[in-house]
């Protein structure tokens, strides 16, 4: 094929969206025996294909955010665990989940959640059914089993007024809205606040 011909068909690509480009890189990357680097270009964490066709501005609050996403998803899961274990373990109670431990309404809230998802046909995020559980929902599960809890966090009053604070602080994080500055200063004393209880 002479040089003429790679030129039309490189005309020809860049006059076409991106997903018919993509699919005759990958027949002339097949008809040459050709690897032309593409796979999922990435600079870092991000694809460098459509990652930069977002706006600065959008990019740099998305940086920023990102902090607060990371300090949830570790609270989150951090308390998941505990609600887990700290159920689970006293008595060991391995059906706790069905046998009262958990309000009916929130038992019903996750089973309806479950079964949406299953209806999509996508790969369950997890067999658990604490996983389907809002934060929300959490703090009602630790007050409802304070007997338990009690000897593991300082006050059901602190409890509620922590898992509120954090519960409002939440939403922008999950909702890709920015947090204000004094929220952020919010979040890390509401974060002190949560292992202060556990002091």
């Amino acid at each position: 094929m002479s040089r003429f011909q790679n030129l039309a068909d490189a005309v020809k690509i860049f006059g076409m969206t991106n997903q018919l480009a993509e699919s005759e890189l990958s027949a002339i990357e097949t008809k040459f025996g050709l690897d032309l680097g593409r796979g999922l270009r990435t600079s870092g964490d991000h694809d460098v294909t459509y990652y930069p066709q977002f706006e600065q501005q959008v990019r740099q609050e998305a940086a920023e955010m990102a902090r607060h996403y990371e300090i949830f998803y570790c609270l989150e899961k951090s308390i998941r665990k505990l609600v887990s274990q700290t159920i689970e373990g006293a008595p060991p109670n391995p059906t706790w989940w069905t046998n009262g431990c958990v309000p009916a309404a929130i038992v019903k809230a996750v089973s309806e959640r479950m079964q949406r998802e299953k209806d999509t046909g996508v790969t369950l995020r997890s067999q658990d059914p604490l996983d389907y559980t809002t934060f929300g929902e959490l703090g009602e599960i630790i007050k409802s089993n304070w007997g338990v809890f009690g000897g593991i966090l300082s006050s059901i009053k602190a409890v509620e007024r922590v898992m509120a604070s954090l519960n409002t602080l939440r939403g922008p994080i999950a909702h890709c809205s920015q947090l204000a500055e004094d929220k952020v200063l919010r979040l890390q004393l509401g974060l002190r606040d949560w292992f202060r209880l556990m002091e």
